[in-house]
């Protein structure tokens, strides 16, 4: 079991063991997550899940059924010692709990009890606090810290372009800075999606959600140059964006062949920070600044929730500064001379 992977099995994923033998029950579990209409990339996401945790019952010799709270601590902190992100662990702790159930028809053990506290109570008149009855256990989970990831710079933006030299690549860049669309919305691109009379693109987003969003002029000419100059006439899909060269030409282009794109541009200093997610980012920020409301910018970036949409466009440090400074600015008007025109 320390050899299961995840493998593709006539155009789907499946968890296989060391000897290349389907695993049955991961089998089963995924075959349901498929009849329930989840996509694609949901589905491998929870396969990678899945060879996680076989891995771990072999290394721990425990089996799915002897699973207990103690146990399930012990796989909390065999992830803490991998360096997985806390996202990555609540994820893989959801994983597990809907599996146990499959497997076993029960829920699984384990959680955290929520102690009473006591807090400011006004009608009190004797000590003014009042005991918070004890609340019912709650999933157990790694407490995720607030991250803000700050949008690229208008510099860094067009370093990044001018270092671009196929239509493609612009292509793939500008849907990201401009449109908003994540990578694997721009793998699944297809050329019936694109409109250019109409001026729009049809998006498959998470969870096979579609949306419409407008194509900017400048788009829309790179995207008639690389359609006439560059993509070949005759390919294995109606994707738009295809493999260019070697022998996979005309073939899709893979996750790994769009980060590769971003890779070596990394490497230079000051776009260590530039990635795929980074420029979606930018696209939610430079929105946010122009003033576009929070239910239109979210019906563009296809979030389900406004409060995804709110992390997207939490303010840099750099917006923090310029708006402090011209604060301050005000105020040293407002209360009196510069300190140098002091008496």
């Amino acid at each position: 079991m320390t050899g299961a992977r995840v493998e593709r099995q006539l155009g789907q994923v499946a968890v296989v063991d060391e000897d290349g033998a389907e695993i049955v029950e991961c089998g089963r579990f995924l075959e349901r997550l498929r009849i329930r209409g989840l996509s694609a990339c949901t589905v491998e996401a929870y396969a990678y899940d899945l060879v996680l945790i076989h891995r771990w019952l072999s290394a721990t010799s425990l089996s799915l059924a002897e699973m207990t709270t103690e146990e399930l601590h012990r796989f909390l902190a065999w992830e803490r010692g991998r360096s997985s992100q806390p996202k990555s662990i609540n994820r893989r702790l959801h994983t597990l709990r809907l599996f146990y159930r499959f497997v076993n028809g029960r829920e699984l053990p384990g959680g955290v009890e929520r102690y009473g506290h006591l807090r400011p109570y006004r009608r009190d008149r004797d000590l003014g606090l009042q005991v918070v009855r004890r609340a019912p256990t709650r999933q157990l989970r790694v407490k995720e810290a607030r991250k803000v990831v700050e949008p690229l710079t208008v510099e860094q933006v067009r370093e990044l372009l001018s270092s671009l030299k196929r239509y493609r690549d612009l292509c793939i860049t500008h849907a990201m800075l401009l449109c908003g669309l994540r990578s694997g919305e721009v793998l699944l691109l297809r050329l019936a999606d694109l409109d250019f009379e109409d001026r729009r693109i049809r998006v498959i987003g998470k969870g096979n959600k579609e949306r419409s969003i407008p194509l900017p002029s400048l788009l829309i000419d790179l995207l008639r140059r690389y359609l006439s100059l560059e993509r070949p006439r005759r390919c294995a899909a109606d994707r738009i964006f295809i493999v260019l060269q070697g022998r996979r030409r005309g073939q899709p282009m893979t996750r790994a062949a769009l980060r590769r794109i971003f890779r070596s541009r990394r490497k230079r200093a000051r776009l260590a920070n530039a990635n795929p997610h980074r420029l979606r980012h930018t696209f939610g920020a430079d929105m946010a600044r122009s003033g576009v409301r929070l239910p239109i910018l979210q019906r563009m970036m296809g979030h389900a929730y406004a409060e995804t949409t709110l992390q997207y466009v939490n303010v840099s440090l750099a917006d923090v500064a310029a708006e402090f400074h011209r604060a301050v600015k005000l105020l040293e008007t407002r209360y009196g001379p510069a300190l140098g025109d002091a008496p």
